[in-house]
């Protein structure tokens, strides 16, 4: 069961960092293995995301809760796709030098092709996608 777990200082405010994070309408733009993105209904500080991933042939759908809890985290309580579990979250907290951001995620797919597929490159996959979010905040904030 991959997981990974990692804090950066990042050179931006805590909003900044929540709201980028947040916007998982734009993921598709930026992020790699999204192709895209859909918001099925949102109440409050909670909605319901579909997201497409793809690697080469693969492609998956999954669907999850967002809980924001704004400017401070974003949990994501998966409802139903290839998974067997995901657990997701994200948090901020102001920094003097910017934004500590911390990163979690826990998952097993319902499949041992998908798991050994994907247990290969995932070191470098949650890399690639950490890094993506950092780019984008630069592209986004300066």
């Amino acid at each position: 069961m991959p997981h990974h777990h990692e804090k950066r200082l990042l050179p931006y405010t805590q909003q900044q960092m929540f709201e980028l994070v947040a916007d998982v309408a734009k993921y598709q733009e930026f992020l790699p293995w999204c192709v895209g993105t859909r918001i099925n209904w949102r109440k409050d500080n909670t909605f319901n995301a579909d997201v497409l991933i793809g690697y080469k042939a693969i492609r998956e759908t999954f669907t999850s809760v967002v809980l924001l809890t704004p400017n401070d985290a974003v949990e994501v309580q998966y409802e139903s796709g290839p998974f067997l579990k995901l657990k997701n979250y994200w948090t901020f907290a102001q920094h003097k030098d910017g934004c500590e951001v911390e990163f979690f995620i826990d998952f097993e797919f319902r499949t041992g092709l998908l798991n050994n597929i994907i247990g290969s490159f995932f070191g470098e996959a949650v890399k690639r996608m950490i890094d993506a979010f950092e780019k984008r905040a630069q592209k986004v904030y300066g």
